[in-house]
């Protein structure tokens, strides 16, 4: 007997591709030519939410439908075509670095006057602003270092084992309070916003969504590997020091203990896999795959090419006094 995952509810649609999908989903109509999502806006809210749909079956599904759906042939086809269209763009777009070397300097250099997400937010962000930002980060968080596990069989030797104690300290080094996802949810906690799993896929913008489905791409295909590597690498690189000005930002407008705690254990956990990822996984994974490190320079620029995009739309929404969702927060639950 098939029995229905309990996940979260399936979004709104927002298109022709995520409506067709979303029905598919629960026993309504017809999957989507492949054709047509190859013909799309590749960074769109639409194609974007499709593919969200597609990969988060791998994950907690969605209420109401069948685990199987995670292995639908004809799904599966559909999210080749979308896949296909992100990767395309991505590597079309993406300003890439001549060399590995150089892609990993570029996130060891902090500018000295930055302007980034974390320094708006350091600098002169209001609490509204850090619950919008965690809101969208979410998405990721509340699933933190569940796609790069899927790296793990795909790696060997030096690498694998360095991989397998970063994401061993991500997933709490055993204890459940401490697993970096639980952590993220008490800091929403302490925002007042509801810590249900997908709770905020319809608020987030499709510049959120590109850089979620940009793990999953990477994670769920063996054949980029080098790139889910990059992606990692990129992630721990430059997370210690915008987390030491998060947590400045959450200090300086009482989002709450928890709230700050969690990006405080983040300066110093990330200092240390910083070193680990940079010399053991991808030292390691290069010692048995050289031909790999253009592919792990790839990873990290893709990464920094979406994560741009994103910190485009937060800033230009927020300097401008509006909301950065397409959905608003409400007011913060004191539950």
């Amino acid at each position: 007997m098939t029995h229905p995952v309990r996940g979260p509810e399936l979004p709104d649609a927002r298109g022709p591709l995520s409506a067709a999908i979303a029905a598919y989903l629960r026993g309504a109509g017809p999957l989507p030519d492949p054709v047509d999502a190859e013909d799309t806006d590749p960074y769109g809210d639409d194609p974007q939410l499709a593919l969200y749909l597609c990969y988060e079956l791998h994950y907690r599904g969605f209420a109401g439908v069948p685990a199987e759906s995670e292995w639908d042939p004809d799904l599966l086809r559909v999210r080749a075509a979308l896949e296909r269209r992100f990767l395309a763009a991505l590597r079309s777009d993406t300003p890439v670095h001549d060399s590995l070397d150089d892609a990993l300097g570029a996130l060891l250099v902090e500018p000295a006057e930055g302007t980034g997400v974390s320094h708006f937010l350091c600098a002169e962000g209001e609490l509204w602003h850090l619950r919008e930002y965690a809101a969208q980060r979410s998405l990721y968080h509340l699933k933190e270092a569940d796609p790069h596990a899927w790296v793990l069989p795909r790696l060997w030797g030096r690498a694998k084992a360095a991989m397998a104690a970063v994401e061993y300290d991500e997933f709490g080094g055993g204890r459940a309070e401490r697993v970096h996802a639980r952590l993220f949810a008490d800091l929403m906690r302490d925002l007042g916003l509801d810590t249900g799993y997908g709770r905020f896929l319809d608020a987030a913008p499709a510049e959120m969504l590109a850089v979620v489905n940009l793990m999953s791409l990477f994670g769920l295909h063996r054949a980029l590997r080098g790139a889910l590597v990059g992606h990692f690498a990129d992630v721990e690189i430059t997370s210690s020091p915008g987390s030491r000005r998060l947590a400045e930002a959450l200090r300086r407008t009482g989002a709450g203990p928890a709230a700050q705690f969690f990006y405080d254990e983040h300066v110093e956990a990330d200092a240390v896999h910083e070193q680990v990822v940079r010399h053991e996984v991808i030292g390691g994974l290069l010692e048995e795959e050289p031909e790999l490190a253009a592919d792990v320079a790839f990873g990290i620029d893709a990464t920094e090419y979406l994560e741009g995009r994103l910190a485009r739309r937060l800033l230009t929404d927020w300097r401008a006094g509006r909301s950065s969702l397409r959905v608003p927060l409400g007011e913060p639950s004191t539950v």
